[in-house]
């Protein structure tokens, strides 16, 4: 195997798909290693989360940096000190300098609960609900300046029941997220991915997914047991 890309991941709170992500890059065939958790907040309990699991931590207070620019050169500084090669956004509640996305370019990923393009933004599971739709999902894309409209590197799909709340919607979409995260990351490491003139390019495509669940990746489709979990997605 190919030395593994360093990843930094970047928190304001729990840190749920930062431990999606940690326990991927456990397995010794996955492309990535987590070297660096940095958190926004003190108190966030992703931190103790990542200590746990032997990941250092770093916190940048909003009160040293008095612009965003400042904070967010304070942010680049710790990653560079790190050797960090990709960065994911989990959960991370700051909105990104330009001078910073510009900087990460193509080494900047995130994940979204909407099927982007739809649902961009707050409050996507209710905002779901409110327009019927039948499909939901999230999605992992490449961060650009512009709010969740970067390319899109993979998709998971989950279908609303008709008796769905807020709160049930939200937990099975954050259930897939915790499978797509790792698989997006993986893709980006192995450069099965990259970012070229504004688009996803892929060096390979495909569908896969278990009951109830439909995810889009370049991962080939290499077993029948794949094609029967496709098959089994029925909105």
């Amino acid at each position: 195997m190919t030395t593994r890309k360093r990843v930094a991941i970047l928190i304001s709170g729990r840190g749920s798909n930062m431990a999606a992500l940690i326990a991927a890059a456990r397995e010794r065939d996955y492309p990535a290693e987590i070297v660096q958790v940095i958190s926004s907040r003190a108190d966030a309990p992703g931190l103790d989360i990542a200590a746990q699991a032997r990941v250092p931590t770093h916190t940048v207070p909003k009160a040293d940096h008095p612009t965003p620019v400042s904070y967010d050169a304070a942010i680049d500084a710790a990653l560079r000190d790190a050797g960090v090669e990709i960065v994911c956004l989990a959960g991370y509640m700051r909105r990104l300098s330009a001078e910073f996305v510009a900087r990460w370019q193509g080494r900047l990923i995130n994940i979204h609960p909407s099927l982007l393009p739809m649902l961009p933004g707050l409050h996507a599971h209710r905002r779901a609900l409110e327009a019927g739709l039948k499909i939901h999902g999230c999605t992992v894309h490449f961060v650009t300046e512009e709010l969740d409209a970067g390319p899109i590197i993979a998709q998971a799909a989950v279908p609303v029941e008709l008796d769905d709340t807020e709160e049930r919607l939200s937990q099975r979409v954050l259930k897939a997220e915790h499978r797509l995260y790792p698989i997006a990351l993986g893709m980006v490491a192995e450069d099965k991915v990259r970012m070229e003139g504004g688009r996803a390019i892929f060096s390979t495509f495909a569908v896969k997914g278990g009951p109830g669940e439909l995810i889009i990746s370049p991962e080939p489709v290499s077993t029948v047991s794949d094609l029967e979990s496709l098959a089994r997605f029925t909105p």
